[in-house]
């Protein structure tokens, strides 16, 4: 139980201080000042939980490595439904916190409440596969550092980090950066009962997309390393 519960903290300060920087932080997209902090606060939140839970859970924070992890054969599908499970949950605290900052002090960033995820009309097949591709560049980056025996060992949480700092600089502009469906799906509730229902109506892609990212990486990973087991 107490890896599930490492999740769900892990999870739950990933959103707080990822969405709660792109929410509080004036700025917008096309700004790259903004991009950069954004990235940043979601990179190095990955970066504080590798090296507070790591030793627990394995720090995913993310149903999208858990599924790399579970189809590269490293976990049972037992703890891969657990992680998902309370990772959502962790998403969800955290998504709450905000909400209540966000009503209780009357904030308004001219946009999204939450830090919810979304594409521009026309832009869904962009959207689809920046999601996929980048998803899958950060899954395998995972895989890679942690492998038991050619990864980055006590390292690993670095460069994980440092990586979705990488991928958040080129995607936001795009989607906001998702690549992990609990991130994008609890901030989606929260603009729902705030009365906008955009990112709950794309919410699919930014689970589908992710999830088909993680399962190109781990197929990709397995052939770049076939001694996994």
């Amino acid at each position: 139980m107490k890896k599930y519960l490492a999740e769900t903290v892990g999870t739950m300060v990933l959103v707080l201080m990822g969405c709660g920087s792109a929410i509080f932080n004036t700025g917008t997209g096309a700004d790259a000042g903004w991009v950069l902090t954004v990235a940043c606060a979601f990179g190095l939140s990955v970066v504080a939980m590798a090296y507070t839970i790591g030793g627990i859970s394995g720090c995913h924070i993310n149903p999208a490595i858990t599924l790399g992890c579970l189809l590269s054969g490293r976990m049972n599908g037992k703890d891969a439904g657990m992680y998902m499970i309370f990772q959502t949950l962790g998403a969800i605290i955290g998504s709450l916190i905000l909400f209540i900052l966000v009503k209780v002090y009357s904030h308004s960033d001219g946009g999204t409440l939450t830090g919810a995820n979304a594409f521009a009309d026309g832009q869904l097949v962009q959207a689809f596969i920046a999601e996929l591709v980048f998803t899958f560049v950060f899954v395998l980056v995972v895989l890679g550092t942690t492998d038991g025996k050619k990864g980055a060992g006590a390292f690993a949480g670095l460069a994980i980090g440092l990586a979705l700092i990488l991928v958040h600089i080129v995607c936001i502009p795009i989607t906001g950066t998702s690549v992990n469906p609990a991130r994008s799906a609890a901030p989606a509730i929260f603009e729902a009962i705030n009365g906008s229902f955009n990112a709950l109506g794309q919410l699919w892609l930014f689970i589908v997309a992710p999830f088909a990212g993680a399962a190109l990486s781990a197929t990709v990973w397995k052939a770049l390393n076939p001694t996994e087991k």
